[in-house]
């Protein structure tokens, strides 16, 4: 059987400080970035929503942080 992602434990909780998002956001100030886009989930689009206003960031900043973390793991385990 398939293992999603969504459903690994690692990725149950995952806490982010707004300070350090901010901060993040500020480095990558007038980096270059290529638009991409990704279909997600209604469901999985909302609770992203939810978690990125408790934060108080862009969901848009947190979903950028959430793929680099899951990239560095995944260089970590290679």
């Amino acid at each position: 059987m398939k293992k999603h992602v969504k459903r690994l434990k690692e990725y149950e909780k995952v806490d982010f400080d707004p300070r350090e998002i901010i901060e993040g956001m500020s480095r990558l100030k007038g980096a270059r970035r290529k638009p991409t886009s990704v279909a997600l989930e209604e469901e999985l689009l909302k609770e992203l929503k939810t978690i990125a206003l408790k934060k108080g960031v862009p969901y848009q900043v947190l979903m950028r942080l959430l793929i680099a973390d899951g990239l560095k793991r995944l260089k970590e385990a290679a």
